[in-house]
């Protein structure tokens, strides 16, 4: 007995083996060599590549750097690239609503199915989309005909390039919006349902301010993506100086013809772009996870 009261070994014996054994945290020179080299894979990654555009660009001086980006086709270019970002933005914003609103809310055969085809253009290369339109809407496409009745141009004009941008980046606003909306469930929206409320109304009081910020997230991705698209727009294109080229096409088409200032002077006006959208993205995240934190305050 007495040795029981003294000797503390059958007390560890005694302890159950299943208890969990206590683990160290990472020691700080791991800690210090996971963010270096994550810091390296940015830094040479990211940061380097976006500095030496912006150098390049203003390697000959402001004045060429001008003249670069002031070109007629230059701004051409831009403008249409403008253009098939911005209807390309509301057709997938309309789109995203309604499938994640369908999928999220209603349960209907081949909902699965259609969660599948939204995956569709992650799935394949931005070039086979761009040849799937060439296969529909061009001279050898089953639409031909009827087009060519009704004097429409598809292929190798503005129409086929708004079309291939929409399919590209069509599943952004979708895909933020679609776990979210699983997550919340339907009760909210049932409750105002039976209090008499119409299916505008729900979803503007309910649902909306509910997935406001996944929405605004999925737009900026959207816009990203559609600014910068280049595969897909450069198969339907046809390659029309001032007509059908695009900002990435006409940097393209500098580069060629080894125009490099000029072509990396375009090059930084996408580098801007895609820092500013940065910027707002990282403001909506930030907004969207002090509203969350809020909430659950």
């Amino acid at each position: 007995m007495e040795n029981l009261l003294t000797d503390p070994r059958p007390d560890r014996e005694a302890r159950p083996k299943s208890d969990p054994v206590p683990t160290r945290p990472p020691g700080r020179a791991a800690r210090l060599t996971l963010i270096t080299l994550g810091v390296l894979f940015i830094l040479v990654m990211l940061i380097l590549p976006l500095v030496t555009v912006c150098v390049y660009a203003l390697k000959q001086g402001w004045d060429v750097f001008a003249n670069a980006v002031t070109d007629p086709y230059a701004i051409k270019a831009l403008q249409l690239t403008l253009l098939t970002t911005v209807v390309a933005v509301i057709c997938n914003t309309i789109f995203g609503v309604f499938a994640s609103w369908a999928i999220s809310k209603f349960h209907f055969r081949g909902k699965q199915f259609l969660t599948t085809l939204i995956d569709i253009p992650f799935a394949i290369s931005p070039v086979i989309a761009g040849l799937v339109f060439i296969l529909v809407f061009g001279r050898i496409g089953w639409a031909y005909d009827f087009l060519q009745a009704h004097d429409l141009k598809v292929v190798f004009a503005v129409p086929g390039i708004i079309l291939a941008t929409i399919f590209v980046t069509f599943p952004f606003v979708a895909r933020q919006l679609i776990p979210l909306m699983q997550a919340q469930g339907t009760d909210e929206e049932e409750a105002a349902a039976l209090m008499g409320a119409k299916g505008w109304t729900i979803y503007r009081k309910v649902t909306l301010p509910h997935i406001k910020w996944a929405l605004l997230y999925g737009v900026i991705l959207c816009t990203a993506r559609a600014l910068g698209e280049f595969g897909a727009v450069s198969v339907v294109s046809g390659h029309l100086r001032g007509k059908t080229n695009t900002l990435p096409l006409h940097i393209e088409i500098l580069f060629n013809e080894f125009q490099l200032t000029a072509a990396f002077a375009v090059s930084a006006i996408l580098v801007v772009a895609a820092v500013l959208i940065l910027i707002l993205r990282n403001i909506v995240e930030f907004k969207g996870r002090k509203e969350e934190r809020d909430h659950v305050r």
